[in-house]
């Protein structure tokens, strides 16, 4: 079974990402999108819409019972970091040559739009008789990644069989990704007058020191035949001392460490504490942890630790969502791996359930000025959803 959206669908389907477009959610404040989806999926004919207590938006189609597939995508987005570098207005979603332009089009507002209306198409056909589909817009992403799907599934009881991450993929298939780590390392030092240095302990020199020995770290990280290598990077330095005319008595450093399979948090805290002792430095590395209050009042907590995570290309989710591809697009579709880290670090790293990931959108205009998605691909992924759906519950439809 061929899904292709109506004329008068896509229209719809490209106002409701206009619209997404249009309302600003940043991290925490993903209220009034959130409003804006439940109406739209309640007007499409989903049913038991509702707001979980972090904030996610979940709606159902198909059956009442039966394997279950999520398409999970995003609500929030980074803030505009110089908006003298947009030609657009990053909140105008203006159209201009099948393109539509303004934050978060791409990341991942075309994905969500498409979740939504891939879903969509399922219940206008009637299908799956034989399982379900749950669209899951989650809260908080772009700060910590995995919290609201992880609160979805372990607080709110969601358990899927399959999960779909709709982020940005240019229409390929993401088996896989890098794990993310943050941490934070404090050096000491002993303040003095700035006019006497020799009579305190600089802590900023010391964390000179200890970043030249993290530079040459990071090219003796990990590697994986398919994702890679690790990578790591200072990220943030900051000094603390009573005035400008003292020595600096701390010096804090925050590390962004991409880990790849094979590596895990203790390797990853060994290897810096090595540098560490080999400087002969004073300072203390620990794994830093996000804290925030989502939009309903909820309070949310996470150490920033996310697992790296890969799914067999032969698996039958995989062999699934390619099989969809081919037969909506007409094209095999290439296979990789995000470069960047999604939900699925909770999805697969840590609850074990078979992901895979495809959405409109380029990944390279992610966090970019003039940032875009093209309409044509936020229609096409919907249809591939649908087609995924029959693929994993009526395989021969």
């Amino acid at each position: 079974m061929k899904f292709r959206l109506q004329p008068e669908e896509r229209e719809r389907l490209v106002s409701f990402l206009q619209d997404l477009v249009r309302i600003p959610s940043p991290s925490t404040r993903e209220g009034p999108l959130a409003e804006r989806i439940v109406a739209e999926m309640k007007r499409l004919g989903f049913r038991d819409v509702r707001v979980d207590r972090v904030g996610n938006v979940i709606g159902w189609v198909g059956g009442e019972e039966g394997p279950t597939l999520m398409l999970n995508g995003h609500m929030d987005t980074v803030r505009v970091s110089d908006a003298q570098a947009w030609t657009h207005d990053p909140f105008g979603a203006e159209i201009d040559g099948g393109r539509l332009y303004g934050l978060g089009s791409c990341d991942m507002k075309g994905g969500l739009a498409a979740m939504v209306y891939g879903a969509f198409l399922l219940h206008r056909a009637g299908l799956p008789q034989k399982g379900r589909v749950v669209v899951a817009c989650v809260v908080q992403e772009e700060p910590s990644e995995g919290l609201g799907s992880r609160i979805l599934i372990e607080e709110e009881r969601v358990r899927p069989d399959w999960v779909l991450i709709a982020e940005p993929s240019n229409l390929q298939v993401a088996r896989g990704q890098r794990g993310r780590l943050e941490l934070k390392v404090t050096v000491y030092g002993r303040s003095a007058h700035a006019s006497q240095p020799h009579l305190g302990e600089n802590a900023v020199y010391a964390a000179a020191r200890l970043v030249f020995g993290l530079e040459l770290l990071a090219g003796q990280l990990g590697d994986d035949p398919f994702l890679g290598p690790g990578t790591l990077a200072v990220t943030e330095i900051r000094s603390q001392a009573g005035s400008r005319n003292a020595i600096p008595d701390r010096c804090d450093l925050i590390i962004d460490r991409r880990l790849t399979l094979g590596e895990t948090e203790a390797m990853a805290l060994a290897e810096v504490q090595r540098v560490i002792t080999r400087e002969g430095i004073r300072a203390d590395v620990e794994v830093t942890e996000y804290a925030a209050t989502s939009y309903t009042g909820y309070p949310c907590r996470a150490r920033e630790f996310y697992s790296p995570w890969v799914v067999e290309e032969d698996h039958p989710l995989v062999v699934a969502l390619v099989r969809a591809v081919k037969a909506q697009l007409g094209k095999r579709p290439r296979i990789g791996y995000w470069e960047f880290s999604t939900e699925g670090t909770y999805t697969a790293g840590v609850a074990g359930i078979p992901t895979v990931g495809f959405g409109p959108g380029d990944p390279r205009l992610a966090h970019a000025p003039d940032e875009w998605v093209a309409l044509d691909d936020v229609c096409a992924a919907a249809e591939v959803y649908a087609r995924l759906a029959t693929e994993l519950m009526t395989p021969d439809a």
